[in-house]
């Protein structure tokens, strides 16, 4: 069986290039003439992923080669792809830029060759003319199983230029010009210190998304793009969308409490769907706005997000610190990752040396550095016992993070770092993942979809932990 979607990826001679705005104007017009657009990022980001999504009108999902491998992320792609007229793909970084300097592991080209996908390069032309064609030339030929299908000249000066440009790559016979797009033309998209700010209607407003849209058309071969996207062989496999929301037989539904507001919102979406694949309710609530949490909770899972320009207004809302508080005391299971550690953390010290208290479930202050503390892929053991599996089990992840834990003031108070951490180019693992009974915080960005077994874990914990305090429920009645 075979698997057949149109689809294109837009790649980057470096970062910086305009994959983002490319990618986005290249959905809107494509949405125009009818068609549905399935979009996909490669790497752990968090953030191009809404932009996509809000363009697209669907959701946008992660391919990242390091964390999941092959076999998922064909997968993925195809499930998400089953319903879907054509697919765009987002690049990270340069088209060769990955986990390693020596291999395609992480990197666009991986995905680019695992599926077969024709890559249009993408490149900031600003300031070169005939030197484009050796630069086409070197990213064409390096990695004979990747097909660059043609180029997009970002940031070109005039009309003349980009037609200059583009006789320069025929001259050479090199992988024709489908794009060349003025500088100016393309709208600003704010950006933070991750990288782009989360979209939102205001961020992305439909005058925007036109905007985007109107360049493509205006300086992109749509059409053509289409036709080379078109052109993309079948992928084995024959999915169907439902299957990424195929609920399995669970005979005791998990009901799960998920963190999302402004200051948290960091998911990896095939994670929460595996969730929901397994029977569980997630049941979004806020931080941030809510004053209580959801009722009849069986856990909560608070990801990262941005609690340090909501410090204050977290440290307000005591209602919703105290409910957290409570739910831990009960001995439910609780997982928090970056901002989500932050939150459960005594509280955070933003840049301007000021501290606010928060949930105090984790003894250990947080502090905002002007800095990136920690950036890459990390591959964890788990040293002992946890959340998402046993002692020795092996998972993947990603840290991204501009605070740091102030002290170690978790020893000794019934916490235990059950994580080895290998990061990437480190010689020896470090501890990271702190857990006291059936609540676990950490740093690390945990892909779990791709390793089903850790959910299966998770919830296996949760089920106990329900059914344990039912038992202390009766016993009191």
């Amino acid at each position: 069986m075979t698997h057949l979607c149109p689809r294109i990826l837009i790649a980057g001679a470096n970062s910086g290039v305009g994959k983002t705005t490319v990618s986005l104007g290249l959905v809107v017009a494509l949405k125009r003439r009818g068609l549905r657009v399935q979009t996909f990022k490669v790497g752990p980001d968090y953030l191009d992923p809404t932009y996509l999504a809000m363009a697209s009108q669907r959701p946008c999902y992660n391919l990242d080669g390091w964390m999941t491998g092959k076999e998922y992320v064909i997968d993925l792609f195809s499930r998400a792809s089953a319903d879907a007229d054509i697919s765009v793909i987002e690049g990270v970084m340069g088209l060769f830029d990955g986990a390693d300097f020596n291999s395609l592991d992480g990197s666009t080209a991986e995905i680019a060759t695992w599926l077969n996908v024709p890559a249009l390069l993408t490149v900031n032309v600003h300031g070169i003319a005939r030197s484009l064609a050796p630069i086409v030339k070197g990213f064409a030929e390096f990695e004979p199983a990747l097909k660059i299908a043609g180029v997009i000249s970002n940031h070109c000066g005039s009309a003349g230029h980009g037609e200059w440009l583009a006789e320069a790559l025929k001259f050479s016979r090199l992988p024709e010009q489908v794009g060349a797009i003025p500088r100016g033309v393309t709208p600003e998209l704010p950006n933070r210190h991750l990288g782009l700010v989360t979209a939102d209607a205001g961020i992305l407003s439909p005058t925007i998304l036109d905007a985007l849209g109107d360049a493509v058309e205006n300086h992109m071969a749509v059409e053509k793009i289409l036709e080379k996207a078109r052109a993309a062989p079948p992928l084995p496999g024959q999915f169907s969308r439902e299957n990424l929301l195929h609920k399995k037989v669970n005979p005791v539904p998990t009901r799960i409490g998920l963190a999302y507001d402004e200051a948290f919102h960091f998911y990896y979406r095939d994670n929460l769907e595996e969730f929901e694949r397994n029977g569980c309710d997630l049941v979004r609530f806020s931080p941030l706005h809510d004053a209580h949490l959801p009722a009849e909770l069986d856990a909560i899972y608070i990801g990262g997000g941005y609690p340090e320009e909501f410090a204050e207004r977290l440290a307000q809302n005591t209602a919703m610190l105290k409910a957290f508080k409570e739910f831990g005391d009960a001995d439910k299971p609780i997982y928090a990752e970056c901002g989500g550690l932050m939150y459960l953390a005594q509280g955070i010290e933003t840049l301007d040396g000021k501290r606010h208290n928060l949930a105090g479930i984790f003894p250990a202050w947080t502090r905002m550095l002007d800095r990136l503390r920690s950036l890459g892929y990390v591959e964890v053991t788990l040293a002992q016992d946890s959340l998402f599996g046993k002692q020795g089990d092996m998972l993947r992840g990603h840290e991204f993070h501009y605070s740091e834990l102030v002290s170690e003031g978790w020893q000794g108070s019934g916490w235990t770092a059950v994580y080895q951490v290998q990061r990437r180019r480190a010689v020896e693992a470090v501890p990271e993942g702190f857990q006291k009974g059936p609540i676990l915080v950490s740093y690390i960005h945990m892909h779990f979809a791709s390793r089903p077994e850790s959910v299966g874990h998770f919830l296996s914990i949760c089920r106990r932990a329900a059914k344990s305090t039912g038992l202390k429920q009766s016993i009191e009645i």
